[in-house]
């Protein structure tokens, strides 16, 4: 069982995009753990430059930007 204090390993500087035609964003730095034990991460919409914080699990459901 991991850690409740160590971030998880995410890969930071890579593009997804919000499902197959979604916008695309940067995956930057882990945030916090929530209470389900999921992590929310800050991501950087790549058109407007917007943070915003996502869940893991979410990114990891989410293509790679072409």
């Amino acid at each position: 069982m991991q850690d409740v204090t160590t971030p998880p390993q995410v890969p930071v500087g890579k593009v997804k995009s919000f499902g197959p035609l979604g916008p695309k964003y940067e995956i930057g730095q882990p945030l916090r753990q929530l209470d389900d034990g999921d992590w929310l991460v800050e991501i950087v919409l790549v058109e407007s430059g917007e943070k915003a914080e996502y869940r893991l699990t979410h990114i990891y459901d989410d293509p790679d930007a072409a």
